[in-house]
């Protein structure tokens, strides 16, 4: 019925809008496109894995990976950090990761590390995380998340996708 009255009118006639989904609809179609785009999925057989291994949360495991490098397997960061897990070579080494770039041995290099500072700081998960990302010795010098705002936003963010992804699961 528009088309035709779009016909006879002088002044053309528009159509309506596209309905705008509701913010619980657009959330949930965003969040699925992240994953999708983020290559979550490819990667969750190792993630599972490792997860398994190392007795951590995958969901945690999915989200530490994603803020590292989101699923780039050929992630170099400006300090020499490599890989899906963002691995430092004498780390990668001490862990027995042979090549960083390759997935599987990377993500079971980030399990066993971030295992390994869940360990040294009682299972505190903010703790530990701001140990993979500052160091464990930065951690115990300051006594709790070092004052560097790179690591202070590093947890915050790793925190907020896991409780994002425990919450759509």
């Amino acid at each position: 019925m528009l088309a035709r009255i779009a016909e006879l009118s002088p002044v053309p006639v528009q159509q309506p809008p596209a309905p705008v989904p509701s913010s619980s609809s657009f959330a949930a179609a965003l969040s699925k496109a992240e994953s999708t785009s983020s290559g979550a999925s490819v990667y969750a057989p190792a993630v599972n894995a490792a997860a398994d291994k190392y007795g951590l949360d995958p969901l945690l495991l999915q989200s530490l990976i994603q803020q590292e490098s989101g699923f780039d397997p050929n992630a170099t960061s400006a300090s020499g950090a490599q890989g899906l897990a963002q691995l430092m070579p004498s780390t990668a080494t001490a862990l027995g990761v042979t090549n960083a770039y390759d997935p599987t041995q990377s993500i079971d290099g980030g399990a066993h590390y971030l295992a390994q500072q869940l360990k040294t700081f009682g299972g505190d998960v903010s703790l530990a995380l701001a140990a993979y990302n500052a160091g464990p010795g930065a951690v115990e010098r300051y006594g709790g998340i070092p004052p560097y705002p790179e690591t202070g936003a590093y947890v915050q963010q790793v925190l907020a996708r896991y409780d994002q992804l425990k919450g759509a699961s």
